[in-house]
């Protein structure tokens, strides 16, 4: 266990960038926040729509950090098990009493569930200020603005559902970059696209379908249709978000799903491919 965490620091030591960014994002919010135009306007209206505009801003906010952090995610991926053998460094690494499985398992853990955590606490925090910054700078109360408790819990329980929902569902995706990490010598992000558009491709041309395409659409995409009951609609007319979003999360339906344990499958056939390379490769 020891070493697993040490391991885990190893990852945050190399890799600056996985809070550095994240502190970015939240520092460029806020002198936003700060020095940019404010419209205030909804916010001088009744309780409702107060929070109707409230959480419009946790989501918006959430939405920025959580697509910066699937980019960013998919680049320490790609990258974690290819710089180590570009630069050597796996020579030294694998001196130690430290197991390949150990090594690759840690930087599966970063990538999908530390990272994950680390903008979700950015994300909360960035909200928070930037939310007491329009507050003041609007001249009214904290409380009656932006700041509901309940919409803050609700951003929590989301944001913590969907990175426990994804890790299960982005397995196969996660595994093959690991994969691709493992396995390339150069051209890392061209060697993770071709095969899979190249198999695309073929059965196009070859069988006059496209299922592989359908099911990495699906895979890509389909996250949220298959943690989710249905997505979140924002009602013009009545100006409320229906349904509530306590009601939104689909946990049964999401580990009932055959295509959430397929996926498993794979993705833990592409990790165990990923450690047997590490095994055998120490050049790119």
């Amino acid at each position: 266990m020891n070493d697993f965490i040490w391991l885990v620091r190893r990852e945050f030591w190399e890799n600056k960038a996985i809070w550095v960014l994240p502190a970015c994002i939240g520092s460029l919010m806020v002198v936003a926040g700060l020095f940019g135009k404010v419209e205030i306007a909804v916010l001088h209206a009744n309780p409702e729509q107060s929070e109707q505009a409230g959480a419009l801003f946790f989501a918006a906010v959430g939405g920025i950090f959580w697509a910066a952090m699937g980019i960013y995610s998919v680049w320490y991926l790609l990258d974690s098990l290819y710089a180590e053998r570009k630069d050597r460094s796996v020579l030294f690494f694998k001196s130690m009493p430290l197991t390949d499985s150990a090594t690759v398992f840690s930087k599966l853990f970063v990538g999908v569930i530390a990272i994950p955590l680390v903008y979700f606490f950015a994300a909360d925090l960035t909200a928070l200020l930037v939310a007491f910054v329009i507050s003041v700078r609007a001249r009214l109360a904290f409380g009656n603005v932006l700041w509901h408790p309940e919409l803050w819990l609700q951003a929590q329980a989301l944001w913590l559902y969907v990175i426990a929902t994804g890790v299960l569902w982005y397995l196969p995706i996660v595994g093959w970059l690991l994969l691709v990490s493992a396995w390339a010598k150069r051209a890392v992000i061209l060697q993770a696209l071709l095969p899979p558009l190249a198999i695309m491709l073929a059965e196009l041309l070859f069988l006059g379908t496209r299922v592989s395409c359908i099911v990495l659409r699906d895979r890509i995409l389909g996250g949220g249709y298959a943690a989710f009951h249905h997505p979140i609609q924002w009602s013009l007319v009545t100006g409320e978000m229906t349904p509530g979003v306590w009601q939104l999360p689909d946990p049964v339906g999401f580990l009932s799903s055959a295509d959430v344990w397929i996926g498993v499958l794979v993705g833990a056939a592409f990790i165990a491919g990923a450690v047997q390379l590490r095994k055998r490769r120490t050049d790119a």
